[in-house]
């Protein structure tokens, strides 16, 4: 054995250097631990592109069912980075907008309950994401004197993060329609929606008209119901698209042809969406691809759906 031929003094030597070398690389891995725990909030402030790209790349997917396991540990990946940039609106706005879209397409149908709870974990991200301005918003049957006021100071920078708040709010007050402290905040929701398409009607594909379609076709007029303004919203979303946004049509059949007892306009819309292309937007593929599935099982309930 070559080691052994060696001096002693010169094996005590390489084995203190050994140790030294372990030592100092412990020492170099807590260090660098430590430091990027400490730099995290400026990397992700430096990096603001990282949770749009993230969420551009869940709904560009055409497979619903990889989007549906992947979509949660994604949102609880970006959960726990929050923790180390609290106040980061991307990262807000990013879980405002995933918790409200996974609900809506994998949650909401098979369990209402389940969605109602993550419609309001979505709200309250991007409520947060607002900042100091989305405080009032916090006051939901409140004084809608002060939530107009400050919804008035809003501009562009805080459209993305009222756009999901306000995405997730109708929701939840649509799965609780039964509840009186769901109707007591029609009022605040729909000025929140307002301000949105004020802010810009064609975000997200014309969904604030499908939106705001979908909440004036489902509510009774004396609630400030009203289809034929619903019809024009509608209208307006499907024509911003070229009728490639699915949501678009899907809602137009089960909120305002079910409303008016259209069965030919209900049956026409959904062939069109049954029979399309869902990559054609690819932007919105995974929403598209579950629209398409929701269209077909809509149509198989005609009969129960009108008189």
């Amino acid at each position: 054995n070559a080691l052994t031929k060696r001096p002693r003094k010169e094996i005590l030597s390489l084995a203190t250097e050994s140790i030294m070398k372990n030592a100092l690389r412990g020492v170099f891995i807590t260090l660098s631990c430590l430091l990027l725990q400490g730099c995290m909030p400026l990397a992700l402030r430096t990096s603001p592109s990282l949770f749009s790209n993230m969420a551009a790349t869940i709904f560009e997917e055409c497979d619903p069912e990889l989007a549906k396991i992947s979509i949660p540990p994604n949102l609880k990946l970006m959960e726990g980075i929050l923790r180390n940039d609290p106040e980061n609106k991307k990262i807000l706005t990013t879980l405002s907008m995933g918790f409200a879209g996974y609900s809506l397409l994998f949650v909401e149908p098979e369990e209402p309950e389940r969605a109602s709870a993550l419609y309001l974990r979505a709200l309250e991200y991007g409520i947060r994401s607002l900042g100091r301005k989305g405080i009032p918003l916090r006051e939901r049957e409140g004084r809608l004197d002060l939530l107009k006021e400050a919804l008035h100071q809003m501009d562009q920078g805080d459209l993305e993060g009222l756009f999901w708040a306000t995405l997730s709010w109708n929701a939840w007050i649509h799965l609780n329609l039964d509840k009186p402290s769901a109707l007591a905040q029609l009022s605040a929701s729909e000025a929140c929606l307002k301000r949105v398409l004020e802010l810009d009607d064609r975000f997200f594909h014309g969904a604030p008209h499908i939106l705001m379609g979908a909440s004036l076709a489902a509510r009774p007029p004396l609630l400030g119901g009203s289809p034929e303004k619903a019809k024009a919203h509608f209208e307006q979303a499907m024509k911003a698209t070229q009728g490639k946004f699915y949501l678009a049509q899907v809602y137009f059949a089960k909120y305002y042809a079910v409303r008016v007892q259209d069965k030919e306009i209900f049956t026409r819309t959904l062939e069109e969406v049954i029979h399309g292309n869902p990559g054609e937007l690819k932007e919105v593929c995974l929403i598209n691809q579950v629209m398409q599935i929701r269209a077909r099982e809509l149509a198989k309930q005609v009969e129960d759906l009108f008189l």
